[in-house]
């Protein structure tokens, strides 16, 4: 656990630095270009680009130790946060303020790089989690990350504002190299038991999606489960996309600003709880009643135009996540060959994360020309704006309200489905048969 928790320490230093860099350039980039296009596109391909290094970056981690891995992500990063900071220095600012500027992009691919390789980082503490943590723990060990993660985008989201505010772009990717070199620094002096790297034969050096796709159908219901969380991602992407637009319509900019940043405590303590507790003997169950829950508060928490509501409901629905996310990783780490567990969690990564740049691109036609015209000059004006409110803020919240229902029923009919069924006898046998070895 020692080891563990330096392990945890170094990755928390490291996903802070990587988030800040990304959220401090995305801020950088609008201010300077006052362009709400380029953040947007910003947005598209860093979701659209962790969507795809998945697979990639899961090759990786099985193909070396995991502390060489992680070790390959800092260094990665290293030399893309130099790069970045090259072209800036050897570019006049007027060029900046052009969002159309080749320069500009080569400077924010650059950026956005440097802070995906450490996706590298996450697979790896995924699979080293396998290698460390006794079997009985791993649940706990997973609540535990979920911690690190919630701290890690907290802490980013408030103070990469703040650095770009107060100290600039220049000072932000300074700190960035320097803080990337104490992670890499102490990640060579960390001793980590690992007796060699687990592969299958003739597999080391290749990607290798079919033979990854045939681990997951040779245990049963792995693969629903991964469709499962990646149809969760796409509806919840509805809340991400537009939460602000709805929050903005209740409340100031500064105190949205606030709210969000509490809100955010939700990650922290729902990985705590995990930590403390652990997700009980059916960690299957826990994360579909743990949906249940989630896509119930989606039905309830705009049903009227009250800031009170939505953030209870916020605030219980980001509790749950680090509890749905640690309930997948230790099933996965259950049934999943270790040789084959960074292939597998990079896979899951790049499957679950396709659902959100597909849902940014949709959902903003879907809401501006169906929601708000039915609830500000159309039927559901009268058909249910007596009681549930109209205009442009009320069309939002009703959307809302129809993907926490498809939620609810897609999880309840998954729930009752032979894929379910399979797979919890699947684990439940696993965990006999670990029983009896010991």
């Amino acid at each position: 656990m020692r080891t563990f928790y330096a392990v945890l320490a170094n990755s928390l230093t490291a996903s802070l630095t990587n988030n800040s860099v990304w959220f401090a350039v995305t801020f950088w980039v609008y201010l300077e270009t006052k362009s709400v296009v380029a953040t947007s596109v910003m947005a598209g391909v860093y979701s659209g680009t962790v969507a795809l290094s998945g697979f990639f970056l899961g090759s990786l981690v099985d193909r070396y130790k995991k502390k060489r891995a992680m070790f390959l992500s800092s260094l990665a990063s290293l030399g893309l946060y130099v790069l970045a900071l090259t072209i800036y220095l050897t570019t006049p600012q007027a060029v900046f303020t052009n969002p159309s500027s080749p320069i500009l992009w080569a400077f924010v691919v650059v950026s956005l790089m440097g802070a995906i390789a450490g996706n590298i980082r996450s697979i790896a503490l995924s699979t080293l989690i396998t290698v460390l943590i006794p079997e009985e723990g791993r649940d706990k060990a997973n609540g535990l990350v979920g911690t690190v993660n919630g701290v890690s985008f907290l802490v980013a989201s408030i103070f990469s504002g703040l650095i770009i505010g107060f100290l600039g772009v220049f000072w932000m990717l300074v700190l960035a190299i320097a803080l990337t070199l104490v992670a890499a620094t102490h990640l060579l002096l960390l001793t980590i038991p690992e007796q060699g790297i687990a592969h299958v034969d003739g597999q080391t050096k290749h990607i290798d999606i079919p033979g990854t796709i045939r681990v997951l159908r040779g245990s049963q219901g792995l693969f629903a489960l991964i469709f499962f969380n990646m149809f969760n991602n796409f509806l919840g992407g509805v809340f991400m996309s537009l939460m602000d637009a709805y929050g903005l319509s209740l409340v100031t900019v500064q105190t949205w600003g606030i709210l969000w940043g509490v809100l955010s405590l939700g990650f922290i303590i729902g990985g705590l709880v995990v930590a403390r507790v652990g997700l009980g003997k059916q960690p299957l169950r826990t994360l579909f009643i743990s949906n249940i829950i989630m896509w119930t508060l989606c039905v309830f928490f705009t049903i009227q135009a009250s800031i009170i509501l939505l953030a209870i409901g916020m605030f219980t629905y980001l509790c749950l996540i680090p509890v749905v996310e640690a309930a997948e990783q230790t099933i996965l780490q259950k049934l999943v060959p270790p040789e084959r567990q960074g292939r597998v969690f990079g896979f899951a990564q790049s499957v679950e994360e396709a659902a959100s740049p597909i849902t940014a691109f949709m959902i903003g036609p879907i809401a501006q020309y169906v929601f708000i015209p039915f609830m500000t000059t159309g039927a559901g004006v009268d058909l249910i704006g007596g009681w549930f409110g109209t205009g442009k803020d009320r069309g939002l919240a009703l959307l809302f309200t129809v993907t926490g229902l498809i939620g609810l029923l897609i999880t309840i009919l998954a729930m009752r489905s032979r894929a379910y069924r399979l797979l919890s006898e699947n684990y439940q046998s696993q965990a006999v048969e670990s029983v009896v070895e010991e």
